[in-house]
């Protein structure tokens, strides 16, 4: 396999959410007749294809039986960071777009209501959500709590901004798992401080990281 063909691969993979134990196979860099054996013997879990022979393996557990076989996850882990914003204010969306692009390390998806971003961020699974308290149709600390409640999204990171909410309001989407606040009008600077400590990564921009 070429360069070219092995880039267009890991780069399928690493958005995809359910494996064949042929695609593990070629990720972990096995036999598949390994990966089918370590499947029924319950050492890699999955489902199977209703009314076929056919193994499935989600994504998030064929992640974890890499890490506990000391298998490199380069494959599956883009070098990208997902980004969900969320915010009702289109002009807002468009200052947080703007922001994110000063960086090519973010792939940057956007919601403008909680019931649009409960469904994206299952299926865009973000590592970190930007997250306006007063939406439409819910209250930021109702989602925060849904994200934070679901296990398999135990490590996103939730990063709450607001104009209006009281110090109250702030205490409650804190108390609701969100990992920090930040208060609109915001420096686009001391946002991006932020967004770098929450998801560990070092200050910069698409200039510097290309």
């Amino acid at each position: 396999m070429g360069a070219s063909d092995q880039s267009q691969t890991n780069g399928e993979y690493a958005t995809k959410m359910v494996f064949t134990t042929g695609e593990a196979a070629e990720i972990c860099n096995v036999s598949q007749q390994t990966i089918i054996r370590c499947f029924d013997a319950g050492r890699l879990l999955g489902f199977r294809v209703p009314g076929s022979k056919f193994r499935r393996i989600p994504r998030d557990e064929l992640l974890r039986f890499m890490r506990s076989n000391n298998i490199p996850v380069d494959v599956l882990e883009s070098r990208q960071r997902r980004v969900l914003i969320v915010d009702d204010d289109h002009a807002v969306l468009d200052v947080y777009r703007q922001a994110f692009a000063r960086d090519n390390r973010f792939e940057v998806r956007t919601a403008d209501n909680g019931y649009d971003a409960g469904v994206l961020t299952e299926t865009f699974r973000p590592h970190l959500v930007v997250l306006d308290y007063r939406l439409p149709d819910i209250a930021g600390d109702t989602v925060c709590k849904r994200i934070k409640a679901n296990p398999r999204l135990s490590d996103v990171r939730v990063l709450c901004a607001s104009g209006a909410a009281s110090p109250e309001e702030q205490r409650a989407i804190l108390d609701a798992g969100a990992d920090a606040f930040v208060q609109k009008p915001f420096d686009i600077e001391a946002l991006m401080t932020n967004v770098y400590t929450l998801l560990s990564m070092p200050a910069g921009t698409s200039e510097q990281n290309a």
